[in-house]
C-alpha cells in the first residue's frame, strides 16, 4: 500500500493520477501536519475516489495538549466523523513521552460512535515517544489499525533497524506504516524487511506566480520559509515509488 501525504487539492488530484492507494489528508505542511480545512475537506471528498484518511492536529511542535486544545480537536473530529472518509490520523503523548491512552480512547470512542468502521492511523507522535516497543503494544490495544513511523529517526533510512523489529513484533496484527524521505531510491530497502506499506509527500516545487515580491517580509515570522515556492506533490515522484511498490511487493 503507498499512502500520499497531500496539503492542497492539487496534491490530492495527483496522488490519484500517480495510483496511489490512500490519501492522508493534512494542512501545515511546515508544522509537520496540522487538521486541514473544512473547505479541503469537502473539495477533496468531491474530488477524489481513492480513501481519505484526515489529521487531526490542532498545532505543530509537540503532542502532549492542552484542554482547550483537546476541545477543539474534538470539535473538530465532530466535523471529521460526519464526513465519509475512511478515517483519522492521530496521536497524543503525556509529558513523560507514554502513550496518553486515557484520550485515545475517548477520541477513539467517540469517532466509532455512529462511525463502526472508522480507521485510525497513530501518526509520528510515536517517534517522540518514551518506549517504541511498550507503544507499540498499547497503540494495538487501544485499536488503531496503523503506526506511521520513521523508526524514532529524522529519515526512515535512519531509523530501519528499528523499523525491522517493530515489523517483526507487530506480527501483522497491525501496519507499520513507513515515512519520512521514502523515495524511488530507497523504496526498494523497506520492502526487504518485510514493510508493506510506505508512506510519502513526493514533494515538488511549484514556482510562485507573483511578479511582485517584497523577500524581506515574511508571513511565518521566520526567515527559513521562501514564500515564494509552494510545495505541492511531483507526479513522476510519486509514480516511481508506486511502480517499485507495485513490482517488487509481488516479487518479495
Amino acid at each position: 500500500m503507498v499512502e500520499i501525504c497531500t496539503f492542497s487539492l492539487d496534491s490530492c488530484l495527483t496522488a490519484q493520477k500517480a495510483g496511489a492507494d490512500r490519501i492522508e489528508l493534512c494542512g501545515g505542511m511546515m508544522e509537520g501536519g496540522t487538521t486541514p480545512s473544512a473547505g479541503l475537506v469537502m473539495m477533496a471528498l468531491k474530488e477524489i475516489k481513492i480513501p481519505i484518511r484526515v489529521m487531526l492536529r490542532p498545532r505543530g511542535g509537540d503532542f502532549c495538549y492542552s484542554e482547550t486544545e483537546i476541545e477543539t480537536m474534538k470539535a473538530d473530529l465532530a466535523f471529521l466523523k460526519k464526513m465519509p472518509i475512511e478515517g483519522i490520523v492521530l496521536g497524543i503523548l503525556t509529558p513523560e513521552g507514554k502513550i496518553d491512552k486515557k484520550q485515545l480512547e475517548s477520541f477513539l470512542n467517540f469517532a466509532k460512535k455512529d462511525q463502526k468502521d472508522f480507521k485510525f492511523t497513530f501518526h509520528r507522535a510515536f517517534d517522540v515517544c518514551e518506549n517504541p516497543e511498550e507503544a507499540l503494544e498499547e497503540i494495538i490495544e487501544l485499536g488503531f489499525d496503523t503506526i506511521l513511523t520513521s523508526g524514532q529517526k529524522n529519515s526512515a533510512i535512519e531509523g530501519i533497524d528499528l523499523i525491522e523489529k517493530l515489523v517483526k513484533k507487530a506480527k501483522n496484527r497491525i501496519n507499520i506504516l513507513i515515512g519520512s524521505g521514502i523515495n524511488a531510491k530507497n523504496a526498494n530497502d523497506f520492502l526487504k524487511i518485510g514493510v508493506n506499506s510506505l508512506h510519502l509527500t513526493g514533494k515538488g516545487i511549484v514556482e510562485s506566480k507573483m511578479i511582485y515580491r517584497k523577500k524581506d517580509v515574511s508571513m511565518a515570522g521566520a526567515n527559513h520559509a521562501n514564500e515564494f515556492e509552494i510545495y505541492e506533490a511531483d507526479l513522476e515522484k510519486c509514480k516511481e515509488v508506486v511502480e517499485i511498490f507495485r513490482k517488487n511487493s509481488i516479487n518479495q
